[in-house]
């Protein structure tokens, strides 16, 4: 048969232009493209000889052959898979009609043709031959279906046009030759020809593919075709997991745990997941790379795949291979596609059940693991209501159970089997510190009492507090905020000495709500102190003032809140003020005495006075006066 020519449409001229004008900056995804369609031949091919044994194929030694000229500048992806017939080539590589072009066009116009998002594209729309035309100024595909006699040979420059011919002499297989540009590094166009360049490239994208990867007439493999996510545990060494988990982490560290997972039925993948042993620098910033490998059918996709994991198990590093994915799709689309919806949510679930089990079985490796990314993973309590219970479930606190020193944290479950008879909520307090929490006048009554409260020193723990409400019927409950009456189950007589004492300061906290009416929206009696004179607290459902801080650290200007002032009736120096009020509520000094006293209560819960400087000076002049 003569050979023919034949005019790529109008749309697939314009795709063709893009390729060739090079839009996308990184030019390496060509081989992995190539190598990929040269795998699903071999696939077929292995396939169909199973199918019909009849079949007049050689499948004894199946492989990927890359063969580079560096003289005549070119590179060849050679394959002995199922091949092409004639009619096929013409469909299949001469126009790309069902290919989705139009689409492919428009979104690289939303795209605007820059960065990761663009390169993502390729595979999408089944374009994947074309990208060729990024390196090359010429390709031609040779190609041989098996069980026929006849090959086929497609050229094109893409300039508007390609060729068909018939040719006798082609092997079992496909063939795609690249007559390589020039190199160009400022437009990041590699050498191509360079053995190393093209051993980088296939270690990168196509390691895990199935079949050997040959470059020339080496018969050692490129690639190392394990793929340990597919093999049986048995058959995988501890030693290869941590050089994967190295190779995707890019940590000089061994992992902390290892996790594996295998989805089968409608939809299959595989998943080898990491818990790295510490937390990286910047895992709290905005710039922090996140993500898992994706790989389709073992080729590599996308490095840093962000929708496969929820943003608060960032921190978790590794591989999931999907089956039944378009090769190399957007990261938007991967956002929406259902698929890959349904796996972040089972990865999810995987990894909070695995440290679960890490803290009930492996105490040394949770506490390691808690103390790296415990914050993180609260955030999920944040965002994650469906795995809320699961969450709660592996968090860990500090709490006045137990010394500092001893290290030992407790768990939601375990503070409510501890809880005193009669207690009905779950007490926490927020803090910079465990020091600074321990010694705020808030957890006075509560140490007196010997209830046991939470000691939450991380920045999230402001936040999480107020989106979970309850544990197994128990409110989780601030020391700081509200009213909290510890004497309520004392008895008659407690109650008593309530009424009266609140009978006789009923005059003294009138006048100082009125004085300090610019700082605090009451003054009351309090039932958390024993030892302090006063102290700030919240009211139930305002925001507290570390949250205020937080946000507007965001940039978030938010209301101030006014505090409640609250007073210790059994203190001297409360005592001594009311009876001075009683005698002479206009006494000189009266006002200045009641705006030191709360000062004062604001430095202790590691606050500012709203004028330090007026602050320092009153306390300075009364210090003198009493020497």
């Amino acid at each position: 048969m003569a050979t023919e020519t034949f005019e790529f449409q109008v749309e697939a001229r314009q795709l063709l232009q893009l390729m060739i004008h090079s839009v996308y900056s990184n030019k390496d995804v060509f081989l992995r493209e190539l190598v990929s369609n040269a795998s699903d031949a071999l696939d077929k091919l292995r396939l169909d000889k199973l199918r019909d044994d009849s079949l007049d194929a050689d499948t004894s030694d199946l492989h990927i052959r890359i063969e580079l000229d560096k003289d005549a500048r070119t590179l060849t992806v050679r394959d002995n898979g199922i091949g092409m017939s004639y009619d096929e080539v013409g469909k299949l590589i001469g126009t790309i009609a069902n290919s989705g072009t139009a689409a492919f066009l428009k979104e690289l116009k939303e795209q605007d043709g820059e960065g990761d998002e663009v390169e993502g594209l390729i595979g999408q729309f089944g374009i994947g031959f074309y990208s060729g035309f990024m390196v090359a100024d010429e390709m031609t595909l040779l190609t041989r279906r098996a069980g026929e006699s006849a090959g086929t040979r497609w050229s094109s420059r893409g300039e508007g046009t390609y060729t068909l011919e018939s040719v006798e002499d082609a092997p079992q297989g496909t063939a795609v030759t690249l007559h390589l540009k020039e190199a160009d590094p400022d437009n990041q166009l590699h050498d191509y020809t360079a053995d190393w360049t093209v051993k980088q490239i296939v270690k990168k994208y196509s390691d895990f593919i199935t079949w050997p990867i040959r470059l020339d007439a080496e018969e050692e493999p490129l690639n190392s075709m394990k793929a340990l996510w597919a093999r049986s545990r048995d058959e995988v060494t501890d030693a290869e997991y941590h050089e994967l988990y190295k190779h995707v982490s890019h940590d000089w560290r061994d992992p902390l745990e290892t996790i594996r997972l295998q989805a089968e039925g409608t939809f299959e993948y595989q998943a080898l997941l990491f818990l790295p042993e510490h937390a990286p620098h910047d895992l709290f910033t905005r710039d922090y790379r996140r993500g898992l490998q994706l790989y389709v059918k073992r080729v590599l996709i996308m490095d840093d795949c962000e929708a496969l994991l929820p943003p608060y198990l960032r921190f978790v590093k590794g591989v999931v291979d999907a089956a039944d994915l378009s090769l190399n799709v957007s990261r938007e689309i991967l956002q929406q596609d259902r698929h890959i919806l349904m796996i972040q949510r089972r990865l999810a679930k995987k990894l909070l059940s695995s440290v679960k089990e890490m803290r009930a079985n492996a105490a040394d490796k949770y506490a390691t693991f808690w103390r790296e990314f415990g914050a993180v993973l609260k955030e999920g309590l944040l965002s994650d209501t469906d795995n809320k219970d699961a969450l709660l479930g592996v968090c860990s606190f500090e709490s006045t159970n137990s010394s500092a020193e001893s290290g030992e944290l407790t768990t939601l479950q375990e503070y409510v089997e501890r809880m005193k008879d009669g207690q009905e909520a779950i007490y926490y307090l927020t803090g910079e510190s465990r020091e600074s929490i321990e010694n705020s006048p808030q957890m006075e009554a509560f140490s007196a009492r010997g209830i046991e409260v939470l000691l939450l020193t991380d920045a999230v723990d402001e936040v999480w507090v107020d989106a979970v409400p309850e544990f197994e019927g128990k409110s989780l409950r601030s020391v700081a905020k509200g009213e909290i009456d510890l004497d309520a189950k004392d008895g008659e007589q407690a109650a008593e000495e309530r009424e009266k004492q609140a009978e006789e300061y009923a005059g003294l906290l009138d006048w100082m709500k009125e004085r300090l009416a610019e700082e605090v929206k009451d003054v009351r009696l309090s039932s958390r102190l024993t030892v302090s004179p006063a102290c700030v607290v919240s009211d139930t459902g305002d925001i507290t003032p570390a949250l205020q801080n937080m946000f507007r650290a965001m940039g978030q200007e938010v209301p101030t809140a006014k505090r409640i002032l609250e007073l210790n009736a059994g203190h001297a120096l409360v005592q001594g003020l009311n009876r001075a009020y009683q005698e002479e509520a206009r006494r000189e000094g009266l006002v200045e005495t009641a705006e030191l006293l709360y000062g004062l209560a604001v430095l202790a819960e590691g606050g500012r006075p709203k004028e330090p400087g007026k602050f320092v000076r009153v306390v300075a002049e009364r210090l003198e006066k009493s020497l």
